[in-house]
């Protein structure tokens, strides 16, 4: 009697839980089959007392796959060689160190000397005389083989270029301009029906963007992607290869994206596959402080390749030094914008280039730009972009603060000299 006891106690509730489970579930189910998924809560919006939240889990992976797969074949390796007997002791990657600032192109090891497939036996040997020293990036703009890089990448006139797409193929590679304001070049090779890349708006560009940059990481792993955001915009950065030369980037793209050494000229690009910006420098003192060229800043001059062959601008002709806050109190300035007039770091590197359009309005050495065709100069308007907007014999008021005073002098604009001293 005892034991039948215990089973009422303990079993018949036991079976009745499961009995009124089973139902449960069965009911579930019906309703489910009956009358859809509707009222099953959005566990995006979450509501936390009395405002509700959304929530948002979108990780574009399939989106950063579909973009790569769309673009990689338009992002080249660039690689540079020279003859072995010149490369002993010798830098050939400028820009290492500024403030800790460097273009990501740093010294790599000599390899074994490159052989290319080539008909003709004299180039051939020369050829075989190359060490393969480092390289960079660059993007197809023409079918026909036109190619933006970074001029740093380029630069040296004794080095021998060549380029390597995403597939492998190589091809000698001929430097047809350097622009010597913004830190980019124009290539050619010898090739046709090729894939390019569309150019996109970096004014468009909001902070927190989501971008990608590919580039030849090392100089070594050739089409590497690295994903990340915008997180700044508008910056002047400086980078020097310690050894007197040294650039300034105007309004450049601040990016978390891993801007690596070798990624120099590559396409910082946005999540339409379009190009905002050309990777060209980062910060060795942080982490994932890297900084592209906007490509509207360089649109003319790419256009102006494509249809001459040669950089066809404008331009004052005076190297010189954004004005900051803590310049001015450093300084004791009167002003806090403009621009410094400002030899280079080496003696050959003048404040104003003799016979420049500064020159014979009679810009000299510490004179301050104020304003340019009415437009004060300031770190949203910098002078680079300011003549971008003008044309060849286009004459310009320009305010300056010449010796402690304010005035307005005219100068007309020429057209940028082939080579400048």
């Amino acid at each position: 009697m005892e034991k039948e006891n215990l089973y009422k106690k303990y079993l018949t509730p036991t079976l009745v839980g499961v009995v009124a489970g089973v139902l449960g579930g069965v009911l579930s189910v019906c309703f489910f089959v009956f009358f859809g998924f509707k009222y099953i809560p959005n566990y995006n919006q979450i509501n936390f007392g009395s405002n509700p939240t959304q929530v948002s889990y979108d990780l574009n992976e399939d989106q950063t796959v579909s973009l790569v797969d769309k673009v990689n074949r338009a992002v080249v390796s660039v690689i540079i060689s020279k003859d072995t007997s010149q490369t002993q002791n010798q830098n050939t990657f400028p820009f290492n160190n500024f403030f800790n600032l460097g273009f990501p192109f740093d010294q790599i090891q000599p390899q074994q000397p490159q052989t290319q497939n080539n008909d003709n036996s004299q180039k051939d040997n020369k050829k075989n005389n190359l060490t393969r020293i480092g390289g960079g990036s660059g993007f197809i703009v023409s079918a026909d083989g036109l190619i933006v890089t970074n001029r740093h990448v380029v630069d040296d006139d004794q080095a021998v270029y060549s380029v390597a797409l995403s597939d492998g193929t190589e091809y000698d590679a001929t430097v047809l301009a350097k622009d010597p304001v913004n830190d980019i070049a124009l290539i050619k090779i010898d090739a046709k029906d090729l894939s390019t890349l569309e150019l996109g708006d970096s004014d468009q560009l909001k902070i927190g963007q989501t971008v990608v940059a590919i580039g030849n990481v090392l100089a070594e792993y050739g089409n590497t992607v690295t994903r990340g955001v915008v997180s700044g915009k508008g910056r002047n950065v400086q980078a020097s290869d310690g050894m007197g030369s040294n650039e300034v980037l105007e309004e450049a793209i601040q990016t978390d994206a891993a801007i690596n050494p070798g990624n120099s000229g590559g396409p910082l690009l946005n999540m339409a596959g379009e190009v905002v910006g050309i990777n060209t420098a980062v910060s060795k003192a942080g982490q994932l402080v890297g900084f592209a060229i906007p490509i509207n800043s360089v649109k003319n001059t790419i256009q102006s390749v494509k249809d001459t062959g040669k950089i066809v601008r404008p331009w004052l002709g005076i190297r010189y030094t954004p004005i900051t806050k803590q310049m001015q109190k450093t300084n004791n300035l009167t002003v806090d914008y403009g621009v410094l007039v400002q030899r280079g770091t080496s003696d050959d590197e003048l404040a104003v280039i003799p016979g420049s359009p500064a020159d014979k309005a009679g810009l000299v050495e510490n004179d301050i730009l104020l304003e340019f065709g009415g437009q004060k100069i300031d770190e949203n308007h910098s002078v680079a972009k300011m003549i971008g907007k003008y044309n060849i014999g286009d004459e310009v008021n320009i305010k300056i603060l010449h010796k402690g005073a304010e005035k307005t002098i005219k100068l007309k604009l020429e057209q940028f000299p082939d080579k400048v001293k």
